[in-house]
């Protein structure tokens, strides 16, 4: 009897599966049937410019760390009236990569630039010129300005978060408060004109006497340009 109990012990011990894996389970077609399929990603979507990238560069904010803000695609300028269709910044590359490298420049002193107006297409230029036709405060369209050329930009400073710094008068002032060589305001307000000129003509632009937020890029000269931007729906 004892010998009977023995052997069926042995014969039970050899029928255990061995280690602590438990048995597999055999998944029937039905049940793999309604078990979730792996989805494949959806392809990234590249957005490609809507310009000519070899004639322009756009700047923007978010790209680029600084502040956007043309007046003429708002009815805050000197004509009261928007002008362009929407508000985005065009220069010629070489020129847009050297406002980038005097922002670079700011932002390691805690400061930044606020563009105020880029790439100006010369059919703008003339509905300016039909609203003030008069050179001392707009340039004639036949002639064309650096605008319209896309090599010049009017922009002014911002602290580091971006607040725009007094520099004695509103952008397009028309007087000689304005000008480079007035000197009667407060230190501080000298003192940013001196930064904002020194910095930008370290970077290849050039001033003129009469406005402190205007600059030309001088290493290269461009042709007049009637193209004008897209704009979202």
């Amino acid at each position: 009897m004892r010998l009977l109990c023995l052997s069926c012990l042995l014969l039970l011990w050899a029928c255990t599966p061995t280690g602590n894996a438990p048995p597999t389970k055999e998944v029937s077609s039905d049940t793999a049937a309604i078990l979730p399929e792996e989805v494949a990603p959806e392809p990234a979507v590249i957005s490609l410019p809507d310009y000519d990238t070899t004639l322009w560069q756009e700047l923007h904010p978010e790209a680029h760390r600084l502040q956007v803000d043309l007046k003429y695609a708002t009815t805050d300028n000197f004509v009261d009236e928007k002008m362009y269709p929407c508000g985005r910044c065009f220069l010629r590359p070489v020129v847009a990569e050297a406002v980038l490298a005097v922002q670079q420049q700011l932002a390691a002193q805690g400061l930044g630039l606020k563009l105020l107006d880029c790439y100006r297409p010369r059919p703008i230029q003339q509905k300016l010129w039909n609203k003030v036709p008069n050179p001392s405060y707009v340039t004639p369209p036949k002639k064309g300005s650096m605008h319209n050329r896309g090599r010049a930009v009017d922009l002014t400073l911002t602290d580091a978060s971006g607040k725009e710094l007094d520099m004695g008068t509103p952008f397009d002032f028309f007087g000689p408060k304005a000008h480079h060589t007035h000197t009667n305001l407060p230190d501080s307000i000298l003192q940013r004109r001196r930064l904002l000129k020194g910095i930008m003509e370290r970077n290849g632009f050039r001033s003129i006497r009469t406005e402190w937020w205007h600059y030309y890029y001088a290493k290269k000269g461009y042709k007049l340009e009637d193209w004008v931007w897209e704009c979202d729906e």
